[in-house]
């Protein structure tokens, strides 16, 4: 996973501050609302969910150039090979997270979570400055 810390995810923040921050904000989510899920599956299916250990920026070595629609798979590739005791709702988490741009919907509440809380980071680091990082760093938005 620290591999994830050298490729820029949106904006400047990394792909490994992206994927804490959706895990930490869907468990908060959750707990927050209620809502009865597979904990452990949620935490790990978010921090797993853009696993696919690329610059997608640099199309010379991105695997195609099609990234938004194909990166889902590519992350469950290198989870599934990493993490071979992944569990199906895990894999479910990672493979549908970016409905509706890839037309496969989520199947579990986890999943759906993750993908409603992965847009919503998102959006958040395109438009902020660094948002995860401590306030000495540049501020939280969260």
């Amino acid at each position: 996973m620290a591999l994830m810390a050298g490729y820029v995810q949106h904006g400047q923040t990394t792909t490994l501050e992206h994927v804490a921050a959706v895990a930490y904000l869907s468990l908060a989510l959750v707990r927050t609302l209620g809502i009865r899920c597979d904990e452990r599956a949620l935490v790990r299916g978010a921090l797993l969910h853009d696993y696919y250990l690329y610059d997608w920026h640099d199309h010379n070595t991105a695997p195609d150039a099609w990234h938004g629609f194909t990166h889902p798979r590519h992350a469950l590739r290198n989870a599934e090979a990493d993490f071979p005791d992944l569990t199906p709702l895990e894999r479910d988490i990672i493979a549908h997270h970016m409905f509706p741009l890839v037309p496969s919907p989520p199947r579990h509440v986890e999943s759906l979570v993750v993908s409603l809380v992965d847009k919503a980071c998102s959006t958040v680091e395109v438009f902020a400055q660094r948002p995860w990082a401590t306030t000495s760093e540049g501020g939280a938005a969260c």
